[in-house]
């Protein structure tokens, strides 16, 4: 037995009201239910009950400490279908003042930015099984500059991911 894939995340945000505008405006999730204090979204075409929740703690929260002298989680990992699709949300990132990286780690393509809470999340295409050569499966050791133009050149920019064709 083993899992198989991850269903949804749970955020404390300091606004709910905020990070529900601002995962709407940034990455397309909607809102399918709340309460005073949560609200529970989901991307479209999502099979899960929802994939995102967020629970407001208030303005006084101090900030997330993980990886700066306390352990705990990093990021999270929202997958888009296509290189296309990922140039699209960095655009919007970038206009949001969110974008603060974006790196090409061979078999995997990424966008890293910041919640209004300083949460970081990624934004990834994977590179379909078909399209990996030994020089893809190198380029995993290491993280370079994305060079989006370069990687819609060599992929496509309408070629479904790797794990795109399998949730279909």
């Amino acid at each position: 037995m083993s899992v198989k894939r991850l269903n949804h995340a749970v955020l404390y945000v300091r606004d709910v009201d905020r990070s529900v505008k601002f995962y709407e405006d940034a990455l397309g999730f909607k809102v399918v239910s709340s309460f005073p204090g949560a609200a529970f979204l989901q991307v479209p075409e999502s099979k899960n009950d929802h994939d995102l929740g967020l629970f407001e703690v208030g303005a006084g929260a101090a900030d997330n400490q993980a990886g700066k002298g306390t352990v705990g989680l990093y990021h999270l990992a929202w997958e888009v279908e296509t290189l296309g699709e990922l140039e699209q949300v960095a655009q919007r990132l970038t206009s949001m003042g969110a974008l603060v990286g974006a790196s090409d780690h061979g078999t995997t393509k990424a966008l890293y930015a910041h919640d209004p809470d300083g949460i970081e999340f990624e934004v990834s295409w994977l590179v379909p099984a078909d399209r990996i050569d030994a020089a893809t499966l190198e380029a995993r050791a290491t993280t370079k500059r994305l060079d989006l133009s370069a990687e819609m050149a060599r992929y496509g920019r309408d070629t479904p991911g790797l794990r795109t064709v399998a949730y279909a």
